[in-house]
């Protein structure tokens, strides 16, 4: 699978993480960044990188600040993009199953290295249910977009 992923400064240990973890699984990653500890805003980052889930150059995203908050605001100012801050892998599991959201948010600060692989992993490994009721509610959602 082909995974945007992007961070601020906050979590640029935790995306590195992730994102080898999603490397060793065979996932093709395209990082947007930062690409350090330097101070950096989390926008300039999230947004690319919502934007090529958006437009199909990427299948998901996995976007990263301290508390995930910051990142999962941006992440869903793009059209198209439905993502969810996720701190526990049962929230995760029903994201994908109910709301088929194509982006996760996760907070460094929030959230320690382990767990945050085992939400990717959930968040990852589950199906939208494709049943009428839930694409029903994601279809006003998205309308909601204009």
């Amino acid at each position: 699978m082909k995974i945007s992923i992007a961070c601020d400064h906050g979590a640029f240990e935790m995306k590195e993480a992730v994102k080898a973890h999603l490397t060793a699984q065979g996932h093709e990653v395209t990082d947007f960044g930062c690409h350090s500890l330097a101070s950096c805003d989390y926008p300039d980052m999230i947004a690319p990188a919502a934007k090529a889930v958006a437009n199909g150059e990427c299948e998901k995203g996995i976007v990263l600040c301290t508390t995930g908050i910051g990142a999962s605001i941006a992440a869903n100012k793009v059209k198209g993009v439905r993502c969810a801050l996720l701190h526990e892998t049962w929230s995760a599991k029903m994201t994908r199953l109910h709301n088929d959201t194509n982006v996760m948010a996760l907070g460094a600060g929030v959230v320690g290295k382990n767990l945050a692989l085992e939400i990717v992993d959930t968040w990852l490994g589950t199906e939208f249910s494709g049943d009428e009721r839930h694409q029903r509610r994601i279809d006003k959602m998205m309308a909601l977009e204009g």
